[in-house]
């Protein structure tokens, strides 16, 4: 089965707010707490158009069926987690990489992974940075099994998150398998 990623548009923001709803969903019912602030109404509509706007959210489109699989976003270095000794400007920062469940066990998070690390070598960035919440256990040793390296944990009481990982952009897992780009805002030579 074969994927692009593509710039996301205002016109997704519907999709994009179905896919987190899933995931949402999805940890509830596990249990987790994960997410457990809902992202809804005219907040999240804000967040989601002004990540559009800045060129910094994309979908992952399933090529067979033509539908939407996923979003992925990048951002600025969080600041309640990293510090001027990690040299900031040296990472792409991955936020909100959401998976359908449908597509659940294919390896496709895996391969936005390495779509993020070859953008980041493109860009001349060493790392490609995360942050998670810090109770997933599960999505922690999701991440370190596909080459993430726990850096540490941060506990600020405002937030949440504070596991974070980095993996070199150097590592690219699936070499015959890729997202497939498709025409917009995409870096050069992917």
């Amino acid at each position: 089965m074969g994927y692009t990623i593509q710039p996301a548009s205002s016109d997704d923001v519907s999709t994009l707010m179905d896919l987190r709803t899933e995931a949402e969903d999805w940890l509830r019912a596990r249990g987790s707490d994960q997410w457990s602030d809902r992202e809804v109404g005219a907040l999240a509509i804000a967040k989601w158009h002004t990540a559009i706007d800045e060129g910094r959210t994309w979908l992952i489109r399933d090529e067979v069926s033509d539908r939407t699989v996923g979003t992925v976003s990048r951002g600025p270095v969080d600041r309640d987690f990293w510090t001027d000794a990690d040299k900031p400007e040296s990472a792409f920062y991955l936020y909100k990489l959401i998976i359908s469940r449908s597509t659940s066990g294919s390896g496709l998070g895996s391969l936005v992974l390495d779509w993020a690390c070859k953008v980041a070598a493109l860009e001349g960035r060493e790392w490609v940075r995360i942050d998670c919440w810090r109770t997933a256990t599960g999505l922690q040793r999701y991440y370190e099994n596909l080459g993430f390296e726990h850096v540490r944990t941060e506990a600020p009481a405002h937030r949440k998150s504070g596991w974070l990982g980095q993996r070199p952009s150097s590592l690219v897992l699936n070499q015959e398998q890729v997202l497939r780009p498709v025409t917009g805002r995409q870096p050069a030579g992917l």
